[in-house]
């Protein structure tokens, strides 16, 4: 009686050899084009890390061209986050220039790190000539760099059923093409009581404020209680909303720091409010091979 061995062909040994050979030279073909799942990640991070050199002030204030991250120094639920592209393997293409794909979402991510994914411009709505200061309560647009980040702008809109941020329903910020009403922002003072007393004067670099939506009148905010995980690990998720304390004062997700770099080269300066009692701050940058 003849016994059976390991390599005894039996069922569809035939097809399932070439079903083998067909699924290694598929492979191969997407390694070769670079569309393979890490290859594209890679792809990706190279392209969202790089370093971006911030603007150095040097009269302390904020001005249309400038280039800036966006920071919000964290509380209870949550770190010191960022701003940043939520851009994952299906949001770019390579052809006919690499770059993310419009319309994208936004995170506010924990790498403090100076890149295109976390660089804006500020940018002028109402003819102000670049380099001119940006003062408090005047309209404004935030736009990604040029090149992979494709110069999207900030935009945001009213909330519906069909448009809102996906965990907490709220209204929903993203990044577009071309400047509308929709990307217009201004920058309000923190403290309530002195806010009208701050209109039309120039607005301090590295200084806590709030960023408010022209034409829905809420405020960018950060949501701790709701976690994004991406390509980048654990990050928040952003929307525009105002979240008031019992004093009706904007409660700290809502409060962000528009920092440029340390002249100094020793990494971002985040300067806080006086009446908060802390000492300056340099956060130096994230390693970005993250």
């Amino acid at each position: 009686m003849a016994q059976y061995r390991t390599s005894v062909k039996i069922g569809n040994w035939n097809e399932e050899l070439r079903l083998e050979e067909d699924t290694k030279r598929e492979h191969l073909e997407k390694k070769e084009r670079g569309e393979l799942a890490a290859q594209k990640v890679d792809f990706l991070k190279q392209h969202m890390l790089s370093p971006v050199d911030l603007t150095v002030t040097t009269d302390g204030r904020l001005h249309f061209g400038d280039v800036v991250m966006l920071v919000n120094m964290g509380g209870e639920e949550r770190d010191c986050s960022a701003l940043s592209i939520n851009a994952d393997v299906n949001s770019f293409n390579k052809i006919p220039t690499p770059g993310i794909i419009s319309p994208c979402g936004v995170v506010a991510g924990r790498g403090i790190q100076a890149c295109p994914r976390t660089a804006f411009i500020i940018t002028s709505v109402d003819g102000s000539p670049e380099g001119s200061t940006l003062h408090f309560d005047q309209s404004f647009a935030l736009k990604t760099t040029s090149g992979f980040a494709r110069g999207l702008y900030l935009t945001s809109d009213l909330q519906s059923f069909q448009k809102c941020a996906k965990k907490s329903r709220l209204q929903e910020v993203n990044l577009e093409d071309g400047s509308s009403f929709l990307s217009w922002w201004k920058i309000v003072h923190f403290d309530p009581q002195e806010s009208l007393e701050y209109v039309g004067q120039p607005v301090p670099a590295n200084m806590s404020v709030l960023i408010i939506h022209c034409k829905t009148n809420q405020a960018l905010a950060v949501l701790g209680g709701h976690v994004i995980w991406n390509t980048y690990g654990k990050e928040y998720e952003m929307t525009a909303h105002t979240f008031l304390d019992s004093h009706k004062a904007e409660q700290d997700n809502n409060r962000w720091t528009l920092c440029n770099s340390d002249p100094a080269g020793k990494g971002l300066v985040l300067l806080t409010h006086t009446q908060l009692g802390a000492p300056n701050k340099v956060l130096t940058q994230a390693d970005p091979g993250i």
